[in-house]
């Protein structure tokens, strides 16, 4: 095994996981299906891994996730008032 397939290994996910363009691509409708009691671990089980092993994705995810959220809730600041 060289240098580089071990690094991976140790670092990296599986095939499944479909890179921070991908998980952001589908946001979205991760937030979406967390928000209907969906089971994205299933639906999506890239997106999820991919969220649990990248910082910065889980990051957009938790501001998207707390917007959407707030909007369920009625909180939307965007709204005419």
């Amino acid at each position: 095994m060289s240098e580089r397939d071990l690094v991976h290994r140790l670092l990296g996910t599986s095939g499944d996981d479909p890179g921070c363009d991908g998980a952001f691509a589908l946001l979205a409708e991760y937030v979406e299906g967390e928000l209907g009691d969906g089971d994205v671990e299933i639906l999506l089980p890239g997106v999820a891994e991919h969220l649990r092993n990248c910082p910065a994705c889980r990051e957009d995810y938790e501001g998207v996730a707390a917007l959407a959220a707030g909007r369920v809730a009625g909180d939307d600041p965007y709204a005419e008032q």
